[in-house]
């Protein structure tokens, strides 16, 4: 729990931060059945973001990276706006769309596990080439829909609730109990620490790593449907163009560690809302336009500074020279200090007290067998 300390900390200031710019902040109201406020917008706004984070943890706890992910939101919303268009049930081109997501993500996963591609090189290709292939099916065009049933995915409400956040809530807590209250989250968390020793260890490491990027493409491919749906449009060019950068983010600020192992699905939900609201607070202050990539980039770079430890450490001196925490911080400053450890002290400092006493040196005991 105090992996998030920091996150809830920050998320409560940039919300308080809100309250002086917009009137009625935290005020949420009933209009028509539904629920409104700048709360539930943010929610609401960030769901797709949310939903690509928790499939980016999961890749990240195996050591691994997607880039691929903003070209499948595209893809996504393109192939399932098309099927539309061409009369289909929303269900057969939702259908559609998420199956070819999964099998561009199983494709990342066998780069990744069989081949043996680094990740960032196998999903930079699907990165370059998705965007390609989501314009192709787009014809370069915006492709418009009008679908009462396809608009409940993402613009749509259910029990006064957006739909979208619904839609976040079953996945979290699926993800959840099958990574915690299962095994599956020590398998992955195993790999992520050592791929190698795992597979010794009897675990299908290549069958993981596989599973896991297929779950991110079809994380992005949901959240793909929420956006395009929610515009009732496909753009295979602009849409989801850099969500894969806040989706890291939003992991790193959640305390899951880049170089993969433990990872925090709490954390990345956490990271996912500040990047959203911090979207919405710069809106509210009247941030530049111009400037306002540029202002995120440094509010990030202050929230990643101030979880580090050591980066505290070093700022607030939370632990002092004169101080030490533990047994081995004691020995460096005696061993910088010049000074002798405890033992050889007292040894010393008693061979002078003998010597004091007695009027000459210390006596020395002679080697066993040795007759004086």
């Amino acid at each position: 729990m105090r992996r998030l300390l920091w996150p809830v900390v920050v998320l409560a200031l940039l919300l308080v931060l809100n309250v002086f710019f917009t009137h009625g902040f935290f005020s949420i109201q009933v209009r028509d059945g539904h629920l409104y406020g700048s709360l539930i917008d943010i929610l609401r706004f960030g769901a797709p973001l949310i939903l690509v984070s928790l499939g980016m943890t999961l890749v990240i706890a195996t050591g691994g990276i997607d880039l691929s992910v903003g070209s499948v939101v595209a893809i996504s919303g393109a192939l399932a706006c098309l099927q539309i268009s061409e009369d289909a049930s929303v269900f057969t081109a939702v259908a559609a769309a998420l199956g070819l997501c999964l099998v561009l993500g199983a494709w990342n996963g066998f780069l990744v596990a069989s081949v043996g591609i680094q990740p960032i090189i196998a999903t930079l290709i699907l990165m370059v080439g998705g965007r390609g292939l989501a314009q192709l099916i787009t014809d370069g065009q915006i492709i418009t829909v009008n679908s009462p049933a396809y608009k409940l995915i993402g613009g749509g409400y259910w029990l006064t609730v957006p739909f979208g956040i619904l839609i976040v809530i079953a996945v979290l807590a699926i993800t959840a109990f099958l990574t915690r209250r299962l095994a599956l989250g020590m398998l992955i968390e195993s790999v992520g620490g050592n791929a190698e020793a795992s597979r010794l260890a009897g675990i299908r490491a290549r069958g993981i790593i596989i599973m896991v990027y297929a779950f991110a493409a079809l994380c992005a491919g949901v959240a793909g449907l929420m956006i395009s749906s929610n515009v009732s449009s496909a753009d295979g060019n602009n849409a989801g163009l850099w969500i894969e950068l806040d989706a890291i983010l939003a992991v790193v600020i959640g305390g899951t560690s880049l170089s993969g192992g433990r990872f925090s699905l709490g954390g990345t939900v956490l990271g996912a809302l500040i990047i959203q609201t911090l979207t919405t607070t710069i809106y509210s202050i009247g941030v530049p336009p111009e400037t306002t990539l540029l202002f995120k980039a440094l509010v990030v770079t202050a929230v990643c500074l101030i979880q580090s430890p050591s980066f505290r450490e070093k700022v607030f001196r939370r632990r002092g020279r004169t101080a030490p925490s533990s047994p081995a911080a004691e020995e460096k400053v005696r061993m910088r200090e010049g000074a002798p450890p405890p033992g050889l002290r007292s040894a010393g400092s008693e061979a002078t007290r003998a010597t004091r006493e007695g009027g000459g040196s210390p006596a020395t005991e002679p080697p066993h067998g040795v007759r004086q």
